[in-house]
């Protein structure tokens, strides 16, 4: 009773479509859900997600959740996940595919999740760090550490959704730095974020992560465009 008075007054939406949603309906609608453009990359074995990072970053293993289109669903979803203040997205997404991850080998060795940072006056501004539930939630699912203190962002930049491929890769290299290394020394780390576009973002965290003793990198997003 007291769970429909509150529906009432605060009713639950879809992140997706931001309808109404139904009583044994969580985050996401059925509709929408079965609207999702999933990739399954990680399920059948495909190298899309490593394509884009070939003679750029040596990776263990990469995939990515959804594929993103504008004014797609997808979109939708990160909009409300990162704009909107909707961290249950990062939950959603995040308990999803840990559930698929945990059951492949490929992922059984994960040491650590870290997530993609923000830089420190753009976490204050915005409150939350959009991967942190995305990247938790891998975590719990695969049973290892979640690490947001090793890989910090040092240069504060705008948001990159409106500039070209040059500008994404220019001075990435500047963005990132590493401390805590030995958190990480001799271990397989999942690196995660939002969206991969050009993957400028993720070589430049890599090539920073990579100055730790022997370590070994894999990656995952909740969507690749």
């Amino acid at each position: 009773m007291l769970k429909s008075v509150i529906d009432l007054f605060f009713p639950q939406v879809c992140f997706a479509c931001m309808f109404q949603l139904g009583d044994n309906e969580k985050y996401v609608c059925t509709d929408c859900r079965h609207n999702l453009p999933v990739t399954n990359y990680h399920l059948e074995n495909d190298d899309t997600v490593l394509k884009t990072f070939y003679g750029r970053a040596k990776i263990e293993h990469a995939t990515a959740l959804l594929r993103f289109e504008k004014k797609g669903i997808t979109q939708q979803l990160m909009h409300n996940l990162k704009y909107k203040g909707h961290e249950d997205v990062g939950v959603f997404l995040g308990t999803w595919l840990g559930e698929e991850l945990k059951e492949l080998k490929d992922y059984q060795t994960i040491d650590a999740v870290i997530p993609v940072p923000l830089h420190k006056k753009k976490l204050r501004k915005r409150g939350y760090n959009q991967v942190a539930k995305f990247g938790q939630e891998i975590a719990k699912q695969l049973n290892t550490d979640y690490c947001d203190d090793v890989l910090i962002k040092v240069t504060n930049t705008s948001s990159q959704v409106n500039k070209n491929r040059f500008s994404r890769w220019s001075k990435n290299d500047e963005l990132f730095a590493i401390q805590h290394k030995e958190k990480i020394n001799n271990k397989h780390i999942l690196l995660v974020d939002d969206l991969i576009t050009t993957g400028a973002t993720m070589e430049a965290c890599i090539s920073v992560l990579n100055k730790a003793q022997n370590v070994k990198i894999s990656i995952a997003s909740m969507a690749i465009a």
